[in-house]
């Protein structure tokens, strides 16, 4: 992967600043690695009676956060390889609770959610790795903000890193 340096202000809209700041490293490759390494250590702390457990009513339990970090990694890569590949048009929002509802996690075992993320992990740091100089150098709209296809991998790796704060903090507490 081409060393890909955390954006700077500008490059993202000012709400996903504490994603910037949440991602560990200064390039990509090595966020990318670090919030993967943290998906499997906070895997580790959780034990079997808390996959399903929220901590407070109308919270998302343990399952439908890790859910979550595979569907927001999913929409965020898109935007990306669009952005990287020209696309003009404004990328539509994400209404996080809407594909939670429509997710079904509570069907589906923690096993299956976690092999889940690893590959979507996978493909996602594929898909920066393919990215040369003049795709990185891309910027487009989503959600009606400016936005750059290296800011798009900061954000993926630090709104991981973010919900895994969250979990350990208030889920395992």
């Amino acid at each position: 992967m081409e060393t890909i340096r955390r954006p700077k202000p500008g490059d993202f809209p000012a709400y996903h600043g504490a994603y910037l700041l949440a991602a560990h490293g200064e390039d990509l490759s090595t966020a990318f690695h670090h919030a993967s390494a943290e998906e499997l250590r906070t895997r580790d702390l959780v034990p079997e009676d808390r996959w399903e457990f929220r901590y407070a009513p109308g919270k998302w339990t343990t399952k439908e956060v890790f859910q979550h970090i595979i569907d927001t990694e999913r929409v965020f890569s898109y935007r990306a390889l669009c952005i990287a590949r020209g696309e003009q048009a404004n990328l539509p929002s994400m209404d996080e609770d809407a594909y939670q509802a429509k997710a079904r996690t509570a069907a589906r075992n923690i096993e299956d959610i976690l092999r889940e993320l690893a590959a979507v992990r996978r493909s996602t740091v594929e898909l920066f790795h393919s990215f040369d100089a003049e795709a990185l150098a891309c910027s487009g709209t989503a959600n009606g903000k400016h936005i750059t296809v290296p800011a798009l991998g900061w954000i993926i790796a630090g709104h991981s890193e973010h919900h895994l704060r969250i979990i350990r903090e208030r889920y395992l507490a």
